[in-house]
Order: structure tokens, then C-alpha cells, then sequence
């Protein structure tokens, strides 16, 4: 079948290939982030092969072509914007990825809406195979390399802020939390205004991570900005690789989300974005292991006097 729109180059390269090694891991995760920056055929491709990924890994490409009302020129340019040499290599990926899902139970009640009368152990159901599958593509998706790197700025840094609005607030203000408890002196902003104030104040050999799920936060783009042009390591937290806020950082760590009635992709983002942030502090308090150690236990003994009294037996 003859296509009806030319693809550009640009559209063609949205997302970053992943390491060798992890190539069939994520494939619909990066389905998922490419779908919204692709155009034309490309984006009815993705937008086909995510409806009933089964039946694209069993189709061929002249069959993929057709049913998505593209060319089989086209699947091969969408196979190389997803990092892929050609069909055979997506067409694997895919075939391996709902298998383990399917073996796995992640595909139970995924993508189906929840009805009125549901019983909550259905909804439950859908939850969890919604988060664990979210997971699963964050661990595929996220570049270690990039963690590392933060990690290791994180561990040196004078001052640490964190930048988020809404939702993305919330869990900035769980990794501050964590950060703080170990010595590291960390800030967490959600107000523009002080935001600005305190990211005009950073300076080289300091932090400044920016958590948004779009990576289109206007605010927190500005927030990470200023904290660039004044010297700081910047970092983005998000779920789209090519998004204005992942653009303007030094270090960009990556995670999925798996939406479901009620929860549209920024809310089921936040159990993928913790993830990544424990992580990430984990790989901090490792590299300031006796500093950390120490500060953790000064502080669990300055609130332990806060906690009620276990009653003793007789």
C-alpha cells in the first residue's frame, strides 16, 4: 500500500538506541516515549504495533505495512528510529518481550479500563501488573552509565537542589529527604520564585536535578536553566529522552510509565521515578559509605526518643 506522507529525517531519530546487551528489553517502552515525537506513517506505525503488540511480532513487514497503511520502506525507517538494524530485530524484541509479560501475568487487565463494578481485587490486579511492567521498562530503559555519573556528582556536590512541580514535587521532596539523612546538603524546591533564588546561588561542583515526567514543565525547565548557566551539574528525571528539559542537562536518566483508568502516565510515573531516585541514592550513600553511615546514625538516634515505648513482659 502507498503511503500518503513523507517522513523527514528528523523523524526518524527520536530514540536513543539502548546498550547492545539490553536491546530486546523495552522495546514497547520505547514504542511508548518515540510515539508522541514521531510523525506521519512513522507515528501510525508505533501507534499500530502498541495497540496489539502479539500481532505485530507475528506479522511481516509487508502485513505490518498494510495493516498500519504505511510501506514496508516505512517499518524499516521506524525500526531504525527505534534502534533496531530491521524488522527481524524488532520483530524479536517485541516476540520476546510479551512473551515474558504473558508468562509473567503483567498483561492481565493492562490498557483496560476499569469499570464502576469492578471488584477491587481486579482493580488491584491491573495496578500491579501496570507498575511491575512500568518497572520493568525503567530498569530496561535507564543507562547506569547515567546514573553513575549523577551519583558521582551528587557524592562530591556543595549543594544539592531539586526541582519539580505537582506530583514530580512529591517525589523531589522524598529524594531530599533521603539525601539529607546521609549528610548530603540537599534542598527541595517547588515554588518558582524561591526555586530561582536558590539556583542563582549554586556554582560549580554543585547539583541541581530536575524531575518531570513530560519533560515540558515550564517552571522546572526555567529552574534547571538558571542552575546551569550559573556552573551547576544538572540532572533530568524524566520519561522522554528528547524533551526540552532532558535537552538542556548534563545527565539525563530515563523512566516509564504504564497508564491506567484514573492514572494517566505523569501519576504512574511516580513508582518508576522513585525507583530510579532510590537508586541513585543508594549509589550516592555507597560512595560516601563512612560519611553516610555516620550521619545516618545520628539521625535515626535523634528521633528514636520519638517513637513509641515497646511495652516489656513480666
Amino acid at each position: 500500500m502507498a503511503e500518503h506522507e513523507i517522513d523527514t529525517p528528523a523523524a526518524t531519530a527520536v530514540v536513543d538506541a539502548t546498550p547492545a546487551d539490553r536491546r530486546v528489553d523495552g522495546v514497547l517502552a520505547r514504542v511508548r516515549i518515540g510515539a508522541g515525537e514521531l510523525t506521519g506513517a512513522l507515528q501510525r506505525v508505533a501507534e499500530h504495533v502498541l495497540s496489539d503488540p502479539e500481532a505485530a511480532a507475528r506479522a511481516t513487514i509487508v502485513e505490518l505495512a498494510e495493516r498500519s497503511g504505511t510501506s514496508p520502506a516505512t517499518i524499516t525507517r521506524f525500526c531504525r528510529a527505534m534502534g533496531f538494524e530491521g524488522y527481524a530485530d524488532l520483530r524479536l524484541g517485541i516476540a520476546a518481550e510479551t512473551g515474558r509479560a504473558r508468562s509473567a501475568g503483567w498483561t492481565v487487565d493492562i490498557g483496560r479500563e476499569i469499570q464502576p463494578g469492578d471488584p477491587l481485587s481486579r482493580v488491584l490486579d491491573q495496578i500491579m501488573a501496570a507498575d511491575t511492567r512500568a518497572m520493568h521498562d525503567t530498569a530496561a530503559l535507564l543507562d547506569l552509565n547515567e546514573v553513575e555519573r549523577a551519583a558521582v556528582a551528587i557524592a562530591g556536590a556543595g549543594r544539592v537542589n531539586i526541582f519539580g512541580a505537582s506530583g514530580s514535587a512529591l517525589v523531589g521532596e522524598e529524594m531530599q529527604f533521603s539525601l539529607h539523612r546521609i549528610g548530603v546538603a540537599a534542598w527541595s524546591w517547588s515554588d518558582v520564585h524561591e526555586g530561582l533564588a536558590s539556583a542563582a546561588l549554586l556554582g560549580a561542583g554543585d547539583v541541581a536535578l530536575g524531575i518531570s515526567h513530560t519533560g515540558q514543565t515550564r517552571e522546572t525547565i526555567e529552574l534547571l536553566a538558571e542552575a546551569g548557566s550559573r556552573g551547576a551539574t544538572t540532572v533530568a528525571l524524566t520519561g522522554f529522552p528528547r524533551s526540552p528539559l532532558a535537552e538542556l542537562a548534563d545527565i539525563v536518566l530515563v523512566t516509564a510509565s504504564q497508564a491506567t483508568t484514573f492514572r494517566p502516565d505523569a501519576l504512574s510515573a511516580r513508582h518508576p521515578q522513585l525507583v530510579v531516585l532510590d537508586l541513585l541514592y543508594i549509589a550516592v550513600a555507597q560512595r560516601t559509605h563512612d560519611r553516610a553511615h555516620a550521619a545516618f546514625r545520628r539521625t535515626a538516634q535523634a528521633v528514636d526518643g520519638h517513637k513509641a515505648a515497646k511495652e516489656t513482659s513480666i
